[in-house]
């Protein structure tokens, strides 16, 4: 992969750059334990990943409706009934969410040559919550709120190419799910790196499963902005 041949890249943000999978975890886990019920990890953030999916595709609403509408499903799926408070839990805690411990090293050394950009299926304040964590100002956000639609939906990186002044040309698209952000990318010839945060743990975590080949795979963006701004 020529890198030189980049000006803008687009990421992902909960999965990529902000650890989804903790912050759902310790928000459906207290969730969970008042209602006495104690699932495993991965079937926690399987049936996230499932429930989170099916309600996405059948139409947009915000994202605070979605991940109420997500805890309703753990509810039905484990036999309890979800308070008024515990329905509005889950997204009030993406505050709280933490970067990866690689994120904000590696989007300073990566802002010094390039244009970065976001392309995330979230509401715009509850990105500027996470926004304020990782440390670099994007040239361009692009949320499920502005374009009314989510990922893997096309539409929402043709808004970006729209915005960036690009077609996929001069971009790289930087992401953790293969369902969410790899797979569109390949079927809009958009090169992609897949942050395989997962290589090492079972299942497919908080996503739904997907067939995607990426252009690049590395574990993390230390690995990434090493390959790309090497004299860093």
């Amino acid at each position: 992969m020529d890198f030189n041949s980049f000006r803008v890249l687009t990421f992902d943000c909960y999965g990529t750059l902000i650890d989804w999978e903790a912050g759902i975890l310790n928000a459906m886990r207290t969730i969970l334990a008042e209602h006495g019920k104690n699932p495993s990890d991965e079937e926690i953030l399987a049936l996230f990943g499932t429930l989170e999916s099916q309600i996405e595709a059948t139409g947009y609403r915000p994202y605070r409706d979605v991940l109420a509408m997500v805890v309703d499903g753990f509810g039905e799926a484990l036999r309890f009934e979800p308070s008024t408070e515990e329905r509005t839990a889950l997204a009030e805690s993406i505050p709280d969410w933490e970067p990866f411990e690689d994120t904000v090293v590696a989007l300073s050394t990566l802002g010094e040559r390039y244009r970065l950009a976001v392309i995330s299926n979230i509401d715009d304040d509850l990105f500027r919550t996470s926004a304020a964590r990782l440390g670099v100002e994007f040239d361009e956000v692009v949320t499920a709120e502005q374009v009314g639609s989510y990922k893997p939906s096309l539409k929402n990186f043709h808004v970006a190419f729209k915005r960036l002044g690009h077609g996929p040309d001069g971009i790289l698209h930087v992401a953790q799910s293969l369902y969410h952000d790899i797979a569109p990318a390949c079927t809009l010839g958009l090169r992609n790196v897949w942050i395989n945060r997962r290589k090492e743990k079972p299942g497919h975590g908080a996503t739904s499963p997907a067939t995607a080949t990426p252009n690049l795979e590395v574990a993390n963006l230390t690995a990434l902005s090493t390959l790309m701004c090497p004299n860093n």
